[in-house]
């Protein structure tokens, strides 16, 4: 319960992908990481840990061994993004000086219906000037401030038949009323910086969901709560990454942002950052281009994205033989056209991981008739090949702005991440050595 409760605190201090990549610095460095900007020279040391940042939205940390005879690298991704509704430039709508609402657009496959009729507020950056240089600031207005008004069924009496929402018409937040002048959004956010609106030259702005996280269930055995995907997997690795220690080899935590719309940006799993991560530590730390190669060839990758839970009202929509349930473990996924990465091998060591964990595995497969999504690493294995598995944790309402997991979930994930960190692999040949 404990891991729970700063689960759904981590996730209501983080409102974006910048405070998601924040928080978990903050927490690094109460831990002893040492920051590192990858515009300045690395001087890395064994039995040190660092952390660097891309865009301020990913991020990713690691743990040098002390003895590195044979090392290689225990990886783990996740992602810090979630759909949300992202603000337009110009982004003042009004209407006959009565209403305003927020120019916005679709990030990521949402269900937007989750949307309507919530407490609504916006968070993300600022780029600020600040005498001859600028400056990116966080931002989060800290209110319900606003709202996305249904339409009435008097008005639309097909709204229970299937109704078909448009984002540019039915989904524009309500921010004002009659007393909005023009530039006071922009004003807004200045005053929550406290800098002259002027100052302010460009903006990423999110909507994000007011309503708290909270527990529920007869015996409060339930989460609801928004961005479960992927802040639950994202909280959990990092618990269980601090936890682990490994001598034999460097351990790595990945937080990637631009899952939900295909991660080809330059902070996204399909970018360098991994692979220019990885190859600066090899180089700092004195290694060759074959040891690199070597050590990803021994190196292992669990790819944590949550998973389908069977829906209790429509338990149809789930595989035959490979279903899974909240608070009944770890989910293995499986795809044979690898839309997941998981595969006979990378299975057969995270049962080895789990068994030594105590924590049950669960094994998930879409139903055969049904598509998958892609998950972190088929997509970042394009850069750096290794051995990867596909883990997630099992929830309900995936992609609503409102979702719902199991509260011991989270600290299954953790234990058993802890393990895996804790552990060096060795593979030479078809032979598998775990010390």
């Amino acid at each position: 319960m404990q891991t729970t409760k700063e689960l759904l605190e981590f996730i209501e201090m983080s409102p974006s992908p910048f405070h998601v990549v924040d928080n978990i610095s903050k927490r690094l460095e109460k831990k002893g990481f040492i920051a590192l900007q990858e515009g300045e020279t690395w001087t890395l040391k064994r039995n040190h840990q660092y952390y660097v940042s891309r865009n301020g939205s990913s991020m990713i940390a690691f743990k040098i061994g002390e003895h590195l005879e044979n090392y290689s690298f225990n990886m783990v991704a996740s992602h810090s993004d979630s759909p949300v509704f992202k603000v337009k430039e110009h982004a003042e709508i009004q209407f006959k000086d009565r209403y305003t609402s927020l120019n916005t657009e679709g990030y990521g496959g949402m269900i937007l219906s989750s949307w309507l009729d919530r407490p609504l507020s916006i968070a993300g950056r600022a780029l600020v000037q600040v005498g001859d240089h600028f400056e990116s600031k966080l931002v989060n207005i800290d209110q319900d401030l606003m709202v996305i008004p249904n339409v009435a069924i008097h008005m639309n009496r097909t709204i229970n038949d299937g109704f078909k929402y448009n984002q540019q018409i039915d989904m524009m937040p309500l921010l004002a009323g009659g007393n909005f002048k023009e530039g006071d959004y922009t004003k807004l956010i200045a005053q929550s910086l406290n800098v002259d609106p002027l100052a302010i030259c460009g903006l990423d702005m999110f909507v994000y969901h007011r309503t708290k996280p909270t527990l529920f269930g007869i015996h409060q055995e339930f989460i609801a709560s928004p961005k479960l995907d992927d802040l639950q997997c994202a909280f959990a690795t990092l618990l269980g990454f601090i936890d682990g220690e490994n001598e034999h080899g460097i351990n790595v935590y990945c937080c990637f942002d631009n899952e939900e719309v295909g991660s080809s940006t330059r902070q996204g799993a399909a970018s360098t950052f991994l692979y220019d991560t990885l190859t600066r530590i090899n180089q700092s730390l004195g290694f060759t281009q074959e040891d690199y190669h070597r050590a990803l060839a021994s190196s292992m990758m669990l790819s944590c994205d949550n998973a389908h839970a069977v829906h209790p009202n429509h338990p149809e929509k789930t595989d035959m033989t490979n279903h899974v349930y909240m608070n009944e473990g770890v989910v293995v996924k499986s795809h044979a056209s690898q839309r997941y990465t998981s595969d006979g091998l990378s299975v057969g060591l995270i049962k080895h991981y789990a068994k030594e964990a105590g924590i049950p595995l669960q094994f998930f497969a879409n139903r055969s008739d049904a598509p998958s999504g892609g998950t972190l690493g088929n997509i970042s294995s394009t850069k750096v090949s290794v051995m990867s598995v596909d883990l997630g944790l099992p929830q309900l309402a995936m992609h609503s702005s409102y979702e719902s997991a199991g509260v011991q979930d989270t600290e299954a994930m953790r234990t058993l991440l802890r393990v895996f960190f804790s552990h060096h692999l060795l593979m030479q040949g078809n032979r598998f050595f775990i010390q």
